[in-house]
């Protein structure tokens, strides 16, 4: 799943959050009345679970905010909608989701990404974008379109040089240690990362496990 979907899932269940604590409401006394398995309100919460156009009038019932359906009904059916268009395109090879990238990122000034696992496509080298697209193509059995895949990204990265374009990374300090291929891949990966850090229109960012919350 793409990190934008899940974001808008989290968000969605973030808002859903609010509107039971405002109620007063526990997830246990929510599920209990909704006649739910007692886990399913963490679910929708956290991002796990899209909740149903049901779930949400259900949701809204019981916690006096009916005014609120109309748009939570529409922001989750917004995210089915994303979520089958990038099942679409992704089935038809990896080539063509790349190229799809390619367009987006070129009408797009300044380019804000965060990643928490894994180095950003537009950073990555091509050997660690190989071994990600190929788990990619195993995991989603889609045709495999490899080499053309990754000559796709490879072509995405251009606009890392272009004037009039800005970028904001911002990672999670583990996808500095989390292996993608073998050691030497991942030190080619780090590697470019240092190059990166001092391109003029590029800033990076780490978010040190240390953080607080």
């Amino acid at each position: 799943m793409t990190s934008s979907i899940q974001e808008a899932k989290e968000a969605l269940g973030a808002r859903l959050r609010e509107l039971r604590l405002d109620a007063g409401l526990s997830g246990t006394e929510l599920a209990r009345r909704s006649g739910w398995h007692q886990s399913k309100v963490s679910k929708i919460e956290y991002g796990k679970t899209t909740p149903t156009d049901a779930d949400i009038r259900a949701w809204c019932a019981h916690t006096e905010s009916q005014d609120q359906i109309p748009d939570l009904i529409a922001t989750a059916r917004n995210i089915d909608a994303a979520w089958l268009e990038w099942k679409r395109v992704l089935g038809t090879g990896t080539k063509r989701r790349q190229a799809a990238s390619i367009k987006l990122e070129a009408d797009t000034e300044i380019m804000r990404w965060y990643e928490p696992n894994l180095v950003p496509g537009l950073l990555q080298t091509a050997e660690y974008a190989e071994d990600i697209l190929r788990n990619v193509i195993a995991f989603q059995r889609i045709p495999n379109d490899l080499d053309e895949g990754v000559s796709k990204r490879m072509e995405r990265q251009q606009i890392l040089y272009r004037r009039n374009h800005r970028f904001h990374f911002l990672i999670g300090e583990q996808a500095l240690y989390t292996t993608v291929g073998a050691d030497s891949v991942m030190l080619g990966q780090l590697d470019r990362l240092l190059a990166v850090a001092g391109m003029p229109r590029v800033t990076l960012g780490i978010i040190p496990t240390t953080a607080r919350y």
